[in-house]
C-alpha cells in the first residue's frame, strides 16, 4: 500500500446525462413495531450491526439486528408503498454485535452468522424467518470471544465457504485493554461442515474484513481493518493472501499504514474494472485508488474525508463506522454512505457526528448532502445498510445506534433515474455466486460489482445487486462467475429486478 495522492483519480468517471433533484428521505422509525436498540456499556461500545436479506422468499429484504446487552430483532418487511415491518419471535438473545446472511447449506434459504460478545452462533435458515441453531451440528468454531469482524468466500470446488473471523479484545487478559488484542481466525470448510480455525497471527483489534479478488486476477485475498486504539504502536492494515496463507508485507509492496480502522467499503468508482476502497477511521476516512498492485489515498479535493461534522459547532474530529457505496438518485453514479458516532464519551472526538451522504459528481468529486437529504441524525450510528426496502428502485436506508432507536430512512427521491437489480444464482455449494463480477455497461459507461460477503462494520447484505442507470432505459449486462467462466452480454429493461443463472 502507497500512501500518497493521485492526481488523475475519476478522470473517467461515468457521466450520466440530465440533471436530478437532491436526494430526499422520510424517516420511517414510527412504522416499525418495535423501538430496536443497541445498548450495553464497554463490551459494546465497537459493534452494532445489521443483517438485511430476504428470510422467508417473499422478494422483500428482512432485517436482523444486533442489540449488545438488549436482545437481538428480526424484523420482517410488510412495506407497501410506504416502508413497514412486522416482528418475529426469535427468544431472547443477548450480546450479539452483528450478524451476516450467507446460504452456507445450498438449500434455497439464507442462513445468518451470528457475532457476539460471547459464543458466535450459525442459524440455518428454514425459509419462514425461523433459524435453527446448526453451530454444533457443523462444526463451527463458536470460541467465547469479542467477535467484530466477518466476511466469506468459497473456494473452488468446495461445497462450504471459507470464513474469516475478527476478534476485538481478549477481555480476560489481565494486563488489558491496552496492547491485549484478541487470535483472529481462517476457518476452511471440511465437506459440508467446518474444519478447526486456523490463526491469522499477528492480529490487531479487527473492526471490518473482507475477502476481495482487488487485483481481478480471480484470487481473492483477505483484507483486515485495524482499531490502533488498542494495538498502539505496533499495528497495521493487514493483506492475507490464503494459498498459501502469508500476510503481505514490504516485499509485496503494502507498506505499513496505521489508521485507527473501523470499517471497510469496496466499489469500482473509476469504470475501469478495479475497484476502489474507503477505509473508515477516527478523523480523516481514507478514499484510495487501485492500480491493480496497491492503493493510493485520493486528494482532499475529492470531498471524501469528512473528518469533522458538517453541521453545528463542533469542531472536533468525527469517529466513522459503516461505509457504503450506493447509487441514491439512480443517475449512474455510485454515492457513499458513512454512519458516524462518538465510542462513547470520548472527549477528543465530536459529540454530535451525523452520518454522511456524499453525492458524487459527474467529474467525480462527492458533495455533502445528508442535511438537504433530511438524515443529519445526531445519534451515535454504527452498522448500516443500503437497500431498497418496498421495491420503487430508490435505496433506503437502515441505520443501526447506540442508545438510541434503529432508524429507518425511506428514499422519497423526486426524478431519480432509472434502475435494474441483479440477482445471481448457481448450482453447486456457492448458490448466491459470492465472487463473482457483475458488469454493466450503458452509454455513459462501465459500471462494475464485485459479489462479496463482509466489509461495512459488523453488518452485511444478501440481495441483488443495484444499479442506478441514469437516463438509460436499458442496459446490457454480463457476469464473470467465480469460476473465472464470462457470461454472453444480456439486454435488461430498466425498472426491473432479474436472476441470471450461470449455465450448467
Amino acid at each position: 500500500m502507497r500512501p500518497g495522492f493521485y492526481l488523475p483519480f475519476l478522470t473517467c468517471a461515468i457521466i450520466a446525462s440530465g440533471a436530478q433533484a437532491g436526494p430526499k428521505f422520510v424517516d420511517r422509525a414510527a412504522h416499525l413495531p418495535v423501538a430496536h436498540v443497541y445498548d450495553g456499556g464497554w463490551a459494546h461500545f465497537v459493534g452494532g450491526g445489521v443483517a438485511i436479506f430476504d428470510c422467508n422468499n417473499d422478494a422483500r429484504p428482512d432485517i436482523f439486528a444486533a442489540g449488545g446487552k438488549n436482545p437481538a430483532s428480526m424484523l420482517i418487511n410488510s412495506s407497501g408503498p410506504d416502508i413497514t415491518f412486522e416482528p418475529v419471535d426469535i427468544g431472547q438473545l443477548t450480546d450479539v454485535t452483528g450478524a451476516y446472511p450467507i446460504e452456507i447449506d445450498g438449500d434455497g434459504h439464507a442462513d445468518l452468522i451470528i457475532l457476539r460478545n460471547g459464543p458466535n452462533l450459525v442459524w440455518q435458515g428454514q425459509g419462514d424467518c425461523t433459524f435453527h441453531d446448526v453451530t454444533t451440528d457443523w462444526n463451527f468454531p463458536a470460541g467465547d470471544a469479542w467477535s467484530t469482524a466477518f466476511s466469506a468466500m468459497w473456494m473452488p470446488g468446495d461445497s462450504f465457504p471459507t470464513l474469516a473471523v475478527g476478534n476485538y479484545v481478549d477481555a480476560d487478559d489481565p494486563d488489558g485493554p491496552f496492547g491485549t488484542c484478541d487470535t483472529n481466525w481462517l476457518i476452511r470448510p471440511d465437506g459440508r461442515a467446518f474444519a478447526p480455525p486456523t490463526a491469522l497471527d499477528p492480529g490487531f483489534c479487527p473492526l471490518s474484513m473482507l475477502f476481495t479478488d482487488w487485483r481481478r486476477t480471480g484470487q481473492a485475498m483477505l483484507r483486515i481493518s485495524n482499531d490502533r486504539q488498542y494495538y498502539v504502536r505496533d499495528g497495521y492494515e493487514q493483506m492475507w493472501d490464503l494459498n498459501p496463507l502469508r500476510e503481505w508485507g514490504d516485499a509485496d509492496g503494502w507498506g505499513p499504514v496505521q489508521i485507527w480502522g473501523m470499517g471497510i467499503a469496496s466499489r469500482d468508482l473509476s469504470g475501469d474494472g478495479l475497484p476502489e476502497v474507503m477505509l473508515t477511521s477516527m478523523g480523516d476516512q481514507k478514499l484510495m485508488t487501485n492500480s491493480g498492485t496497491g492503493f493510493d489515498i485520493v486528494p482532499y479535493s475529492t470531498g471524501t474525508f469528512a473528518q469533522r461534522p458538517f453541521v453545528g459547532d463542533d469542531g472536533r474530529p468525527s469517529t466513522g463506522w459503516h461505509a457504503e457505496f450506493g447509487d441514491m438518485d439512480n443517475d449512474g453514479r455510485d454515492d457513499l454512505f458513512i454512519a458516524k458516532g462518538n465510542v462513547d464519551q470520548m472527549p477528543g472526538m465530536a459529540m454530535e457526528d451525523p452520518n454522511n451522504l456524499l453525492m458524487q459528481q459527474p467529474d467525480g468529486t462527492f458533495v455533502e448532502m445528508a442535511d438537504q437529504a433530511g438524515i443529519a441524525s445526531g445519534a451515535r450510528s454504527r452498522g448500516a445498510g443500503l437497500v431498497d426496502l418496498n421495491g420503487d428502485g430508490r435505496l433506503d436506508i437502515v441505520v443501526l445506534n447506540r442508545r438510541a432507536p434503529l432508524e429507518i430512512w425511506q428514499n422519497t427521491t423526486e426524478d431519480a433515474g432509472h434502475w435494474v437489480g441483479i440477482n445471481l444464482r448457481q448450482n453447486g455449494g456457492n448458490t448466491h455466486a459470492i465472487g463473482a463480477i457483475i458488469e454493466l455497461r450503458t452509454d455513459q459507461g462501465l459500471q462494475t460489482r464485485e459479489v462479496t460477503i463482509g466489509g461495512g462494520h459488523v453488518s452485511g447484505q444478501l440481495g441483488a445487486a443495484h444499479f442506478g442507470l441514469g437516463a438509460a432505459k436499458n442496459a446490457q449486462v454480463r457476469v464473470i462467475w467465480p469460476d473465472q467462466t464470462v457470461g454472453d452480454w444480456t439486454l435488461v429493461s430498466s425498472g426491473t429486478q432479474i436472476t441470471l443463472t450461470k449455465a450448467r
